[in-house]
């Protein structure tokens, strides 16, 4: 592996940990300006952020280890999600481990995390909190893998780079696999990142909370590390969704030029994808919690549709 290789795998880290929090903030300040209200600032997450690491950490009094350190591994899985994950190269020391089981791994593997550590305290919102995380994984990582599986047999191959690398060179055209691929894949990153239609990340109402009914219990530096992981994974899935659906922009290996030129085309498709979001977010409704396994259902069997059009048809 050359130097732009290693080069282009740190600048992917460095990027994931200084824009996942810009992103949120984008996003945020778009869906105020579509509710015709007077926008936050572009860079509250960091200053959230912050205040969170300097203020003072407490403990629940019952709290295990498990508790204390499942900050640190969700945070972990989702920096390492987010370097796996081609978004400006596909020359990329961690080529071998960006798989598609392995993405989804590393994805499951921060929910069980999570969901322990908010039954570890034993309050009531943290086992309701972590039974609807666990449901909805159940169901988001099937219809996951399939979106994947979809792309994956166009380049016979589940390694992401090469899936990004094929994707990039084949012609201009609308590929209907790739179109109920695209589809789930919208399905279920709102449902993975507790965006509405699946969840509010504005409110904290008791009756309808995901994410925010995991991490009511914490504080401090630890509630900081979740609240960045959780931008963290915003940010993986919308670099996965662009990298599997607009791979264009992305550098390829052994091209310097490519790899200077990646790094706008990034922004400006983050940019856009980010206030698409907050369009999608403002025109839908937040569903009731038992219709979710619908809707994950749904995207599931759209990401099957996408596999069958592909086997049947080649395209």
């Amino acid at each position: 592996m050359n130097f732009l290789g290693y080069f282009s795998q740190l600048l992917e880290i460095v990027l994931a940990l200084l824009l996942a929090p810009l992103l949120i903030g984008w996003v945020n300040q778009w869906r105020a300006w579509l509710q015709n209200k007077s926008a936050p600032s572009l860079f509250l997450p960091y200053r959230k952020l912050h205040k969170l690491f300097n203020k003072e950490l407490v403990l629940a009094q019952h709290a295990s280890p498990l508790y204390r350190v499942t900050p640190y591994i969700v945070f972990g899985c989702m920096a390492l999600a987010s370097a796996i994950i081609p978004s400006l190269s596909t020359d990329l020391p961690l080529s071998p481990a960006s798989d598609a089981i392995a993405l989804v791994g590393l994805f499951a593997l921060a929910r069980v995390f999570i969901s322990l550590a908010a039954m570890d305290v034993g309050t009531a919102f943290g086992t309701m909190g972590a039974r609807r995380e666990m449901l909805i994984g159940f169901l988001a990582e099937p219809a996951l893998l399939m979106v994947l599986f979809s792309a994956s047999l166009l380049s016979k191959s589940t390694s992401l780079t090469t899936i990004v690398d094929t994707l990039a060179h084949r012609d201009l055209a609308i590929y209907p696999s790739l179109a109920f691929a695209g589809v789930a894949f919208t399905m279920v990153s709102l449902a993975e990142n507790a965006r509405i239609p699946v969840d509010n990340p504005a409110t904290h109402l008791e009756l309808t909370m995901i994410h925010e009914a995991l991490t009511l219990e914490y504080s401090g530096r630890h509630l900081a590390l979740l609240e960045w992981a959780a931008s963290l994974k915003l940010f993986a899935y919308s670099c996965a969704g662009l990298a599997l659906f607009f791979p264009w922009g992305i550098a390829d290996a052994q091209s310097p030029l490519a790899l200077l030129l990646a790094l706008p085309a990034l922004i400006f498709k983050l940019a856009l994808g980010g206030a698409l979001l907050a369009i999608l977010e403002s025109v839908s409704a937040k569903m009731r919690i038992f219709r979710v396994p619908e809707f994950l259902a749904t995207a599931f069997l759209l990401a099957v549709i996408g596999m069958l059009v592909n086997i049947l048809l080649g395209i």
